[in-house]
């Protein structure tokens, strides 16, 4: 059984990125994912990488861009109340653009393009896998950019599908799989970066 990936096939770079010469992006790390009903399975080991990738690039001096998600009022993504707004561990610092967002993918409609240029490689962190940063490794792709996955960074939980569960792990890999056939390079931690 062949294992190619259609990166492979179609002869696409597999070396991770560069963290310094990169743009980080942190997708949706907010407070409405760590309780209730959009609680993620492993949201507190995926925050604790996601600070440990943070601070790796803010040494490194890494351009970083924060991105959350604004369902609108009463949303369980209101980014007017605390259940919407950045975990406080990811707080961003004086300097790091925050873009707000209405899509999964966080190219669209926002003007995160402007804070990532053309061709350049972004390493992608933040919640949940299997859509926004999924969507948003995509987005990166379309538009030329080579996205790098910080997969210990990522976390997302379990859903229904076709009369069955798929627990979170599987929906987590699956995203993961399907960023790896095509769409960016997966490193499992940021110790994997260049």
């Amino acid at each position: 059984m062949s294992r190619t990936t259609l990166r492979e096939l179609n002869g696409l770079d597999q070396t991770p990125a560069k963290l310094a010469s990169s743009t980080l992006v942190l997708i949706d790390f907010q407070n409405t994912y760590t309780r209730g009903v959009m609680e993620l399975d492993g949201w507190e080991d995926s925050l604790d990488a996601a600070v440990h990738l943070l601070a790796r690039a803010r040494r490194e001096g890494t351009r970083i861009v924060h991105v959350i998600h604004d369902g609108g009022a009463g949303t369980p993504y209101d980014i007017r109340e605390e259940t919407g707004r950045i975990h406080p561990r990811l707080a961003p610092l004086d300097g790091e653009p925050v873009v707000v967002k209405e899509a999964p993918d966080s190219f669209h409609g926002t003007d995160l393009g402007t804070h990532v240029p053309e061709g350049q490689d972004v390493v992608l962190a933040g919640w949940m896998t299997h859509m926004c940063v999924a969507f948003t490794a995509q987005g990166a792709f379309l538009r030329g950019n080579r996205p790098t996955v910080v997969a210990e960074a990522t976390a997302t939980r379990s859903l229904p599908v076709a009369g069955t569960d798929l627990d979170a792990r599987q929906v987590h890999l699956g995203a993961l799989a399907t960023i790896a056939d095509l769409y960016g390079v997966v490193v499992a931690t940021h110790e994997d970066l260049l």
